[in-house]
């Protein structure tokens, strides 16, 4: 048991020091990133407008309440699909009230996942697009979480993975791209998101 808890905290610490959290994001922290204020800066539309057509099949990965969700939504139209992810029921029960009072609640799907499984097998090769937005500092392996979601992805399709610079330094950021590669995104194309490291990641053909 100690040397279990011993463990533990020394992960913790080393992905402190890696410039990773594993901590998940709070639930009334969902709440603040609703903020109007936060498309100052974040604008959902003007980040994703570049990769996202009407009729796609999208993920929004570690969606939380749908700050970028109801955008996509919108954006991939009736003949769409908007499939949002997350590990807390509270924040997909917040996601599916705010789908359903803007009408767009037939486009989006929220599935609830788990630490080790993001349960998309039944989509395998079938996404257009996906979105991981601030989120990969969260989950306890980036490596497998990359795999689930390129298995998701249709050849040539693309994921966009932004990371705050506030939480994930370039080091932290250097590494998640190396778990990326194994994963088999093998060239990012470095995109500009405000304050955040992003990239594109391309599933080849």
């Amino acid at each position: 048991m100690f040397g279990r808890r011993k463990r533990r905290e020394s992960d913790a610490e080393r992905r402190r020091n890696e410039g990773l959290n594993q901590e998940l994001c709070p639930v009334w922290v969902g709440y603040l990133l609703l903020s109007p204020f936060r498309r100052l800066y974040a604008d959902p539309r003007r980040i994703l407008r570049p990769y996202v057509r009407e009729g796609m099949v999208v993920l929004d990965l570690g969606c939380a309440m749908g700050f970028f969700s109801l955008a996509l939504a919108r954006m991939v139209g009736p003949e769409g699909k908007v499939v949002c992810v997350d590990v807390q029921e509270p924040m997909l029960r917040v996601l599916r009230r705010r789908a359903d009072r803007a009408g767009l609640d037939t486009r989006i799907e929220t599935r609830l996942c788990s630490p080790d499984s993001l349960g998309l097998d039944d989509l395998r090769g079938r996404v257009d697009f996906a979105l991981a937005f601030a989120v990969v500092h969260e989950v306890p392996d980036a490596g497998s979480f990359l795999r689930q979601v390129h298995a998701a992805l249709k050849p040539g399709a693309r994921l966009l993975l932004a990371e705050p610079r506030g939480h994930v330094n370039a080091d932290a950021f250097q590494r998640i791209l190396e778990c990326a590669g194994k994963a088999g995104f093998p060239r990012p194309t470095g995109v500009r998101v405000p304050l955040c490291r992003a990239v594109l990641l391309e599933k080849q053909e």
